[in-house]
Order: C-alpha cells, then structure tokens, then sequence
C-alpha cells in the first residue's frame, strides 16, 4: 500500500481509502466488519462515511454505516486509523435526520456529537461539509437549471469559525468540503486565510 499525507496537515493516509455508503443497505454488519478487516490488512487505513449513510438515504438505514463501524472501531487502534465523516446538506427528502437541514452552528454540533455517538470515539479525523447550502449543481446533474431565488446568504465566514472552533476544542482534526464547486472552494480557502480559521485541506468531489 502506498501512502501520502492530506494536504496541509501530518495525517498519513493510504493511497486507497474504503468507502462505505452501502454499509447497511448491501451487507450485515457482520459482513461489513469483514470488509472493514480486510481492508487494513491490505494496509487502507483511510474510512469514510457519512451521517446520512446508508445510502439510498432511507430513515431506517440512516446512521446504520457509522453505527457498523462504530461497533468495529471500539475494538481497534484507534490512533491508527483515519475516519472520515460528513454532515448533510439540505435536502427535502432528508429532513427526518434534522430539520432545518443545514450549517447552523446548532446543526454541525447536534451532527457531530451523533456522529461520535455511533462511532463511538472522541474526535473525528476529517469532518466534511456533504454537499453546499446553497442552490448549485454539486452533483453533476445534467440539464441543471439555477434557482436565481435562492433565499442562501453567504455565510462561509460563520461556518468555518464555528469548524475552527470544533478544531481547538479536539473534537474534529480538520474539516474538509465534498461535493464542492471551484468558486465554493475559493470561498473557504478565502475566509480561512483572511480570518486566519483552519484551512480546509480536501476536497471530496465526483470523478469518473
């Protein structure tokens, strides 16, 4: 396995991180525990998911991925694994995991303090924004028309202090974006610089 280092920061991570969106959708939790086993043997000990997981996003899977590897984590290093995980963005088909869905400050700390509960550990390694508030085409999707009465306001200043904050208090190592446009990405990388907040060293998005 080869390695490298996320951007910016000293988190050694393998070149191959294990997604795992379809734990609690296609397999036990038995199974996933083997997924999970077999890929730090092969020397992965990068892992990612998210709040909102399994996916399809259904209410009676949702939280069942980290709940899986929450289970499986308790009886790991913990020190020597990298976990990944993801706060939702607003959706109207998702509202039973929160609602109002979104980036208030009240938001991310209910979203990270489940998150911890079902994966049971302190801290996450990298907490990633799922996808913008705001109206964009954060997934690719073909023929998108903008909605030009977006009521969003531009607030990339409070939700990064209110990351900054979860930084200096241990709770999370860094905070990354996913699903992110290269304007949006400017933007984070341009209020951390100028308010001196932690820098978002990664961004997740779509390649194929």
């Amino acid at each position: 396995m080869k390695y490298t280092t996320l951007n910016q920061t000293d988190i050694e991570v393998s070149k191959i991180c294990l997604g795992t969106m379809t734990f609690g959708e296609q397999n036990t939790e038995s199974e996933a525990h083997q997924q999970l086993d077999y890929a730090v043997s092969k020397g992965i000990n990068f892992i990612d998911t998210a709040e909102m997981y399994s996916v399809p996003g259904r209410e009676e899977t949702q939280g069942s991925t980290e709940r899986y590897i929450g289970n499986w984590l308790a009886k790991q290093q913990r020190s020597s694994l990298v976990i990944a995980t993801k706060i939702t963005g607003p959706n109207p088909g998702l509202s039973y995991i929160r609602n109002p869905l979104g980036f208030s400050d009240k938001a991310i700390e209910e979203a990270l303090e489940n998150s911890l509960r079902r994966l049971q550990t302190d801290y996450i390694d990298l907490y990633q924004l799922h996808w913008p508030e705001r109206s964009t085409n954060y997934f690719g999707k073909r023929n998108y028309r903008h909605n030009f009465e977006d009521p969003w306001v531009d607030n990339f200043g409070e939700v990064i202090y209110k990351l900054d904050t979860l930084v200096k208090e241990g709770k999370i190592r860094h905070y990354g974006v996913s699903n992110e446009t290269p304007w949006g990405l400017m933007r984070h990388l341009e209020e951390s610089t100028e308010k001196q907040l932690s820098r978002c060293p990664t961004s997740q998005n779509p390649y194929s």
